[in-house]
């Protein structure tokens, strides 16, 4: 297993039209591998950013008729790199799944992810997202065991749950990837500190892949496409919102050094909390 490798994030815009967006996706991940990358992600709902749920099931079809994933499986064949599909939204019975799929360098699925946690919340601007009317959450967390290192998956809102991380590095996780489309409000608050906290809790380096700027469907999106290693190092921030892409090297000998001098994973024990004391009174 290769020690170090280059690992880029394609920051992305889309829109509403899915062929625009798997072409400007492919594009990156044929940038991020000519720069070098061995593996390449690319945000939260690469395919499609629509907040309409009509829209989304007139637009949405199942895995095997979709385009951006056929085409990306294309490129990680021709391009020799592992592929990470941040997300796409795919059928899933009466509702949608938020979908991230790991391809190898020969274009065949390695895994697939479901969202777990969804974005129920009415934020102070005004805006107000209800993920759980339209999308269906998964059900378990996925590990990957890789020849680039074992990788766990999660997207976007997932970031919020410690418990996740942790789990997935207690299973052997090395390399921990979160890619998102977050909200330019809570992304100035908290994006950054929620990517170097889950590295650092974890001894695990984060990649997270992200949206960037004022999509066609009226929402704004933070962009900071981020690589974070075992210490809570930032090695590559996209720096704004603008699409691009961004390369870090990999070394996995920090994720075992980072673990040695901070043996949290080691530590953890069960939590029972006694509770004490009277309820105020009404």
């Amino acid at each position: 297993m290769p020690e170090r490798f280059v690992a880029a994030c394609v920051q992305m815009r889309s829109g509403r039209d899915p062929a625009a967006n798997r072409d400007a996706a492919v594009a990156g991940v044929r940038e991020a591998a000519a720069a070098g990358a061995r593996f390449v992600q690319t945000p939260e709902m690469t395919s499609l950013v629509e907040r309409s749920r009509e829209r989304l099931f007139e637009v949405v079809t199942d895995e095997d008729r979709d385009i951006t994933l056929a085409a990306l499986r294309q490129t990680a064949r021709e391009t020799g790199a592992m592929v990470q599909i941040g997300s796409i939204a795919v059928r899933a019975g009466d509702k949608i799944a938020n979908r991230a799929y790991l391809i190898g360098a020969d274009g065949a699925i390695v895994a697939a992810y479901d969202k777990m946690h969804l974005f129920d919340v009415d934020l102070p601007s005004g805006e107000r997202w209800r993920e759980s009317a339209t999308y269906t959450g998964g059900a378990c967390a996925v590990l990957a065991a890789t020849p680039l290192g074992r990788i766990g998956l999660t997207i976007c809102y997932d970031i919020r749950f410690p418990a996740l991380y942790r789990a997935l590095a207690e299973s052997g996780a090395e390399i921990l990837t979160a890619p998102a489309c977050f909200t330019r409000q809570t992304g100035e608050a908290h994006w950054h500190v929620l990517q170097r906290a889950r590295a650092i809790e974890t001894g695990a380096f984060v990649i997270s892949a992200a949206q960037g700027g004022r999509h066609a469907d009226g929402r704004e999106t933070y962009g900071h496409s981020l690589i974070v290693d075992p210490w809570g190092r930032v090695l590559a921030d996209a720096g704004g919102a603008e699409p691009g892409v961004i390369l870090a090297e990999i070394d996995l000998a920090t994720v075992a050094d980072a673990r040695a001098r901070i043996p949290a994973l080691q530590h953890g024990r069960p939590i029972t909390v006694e509770r004490v004391g009277a309820p105020p009174s009404s």
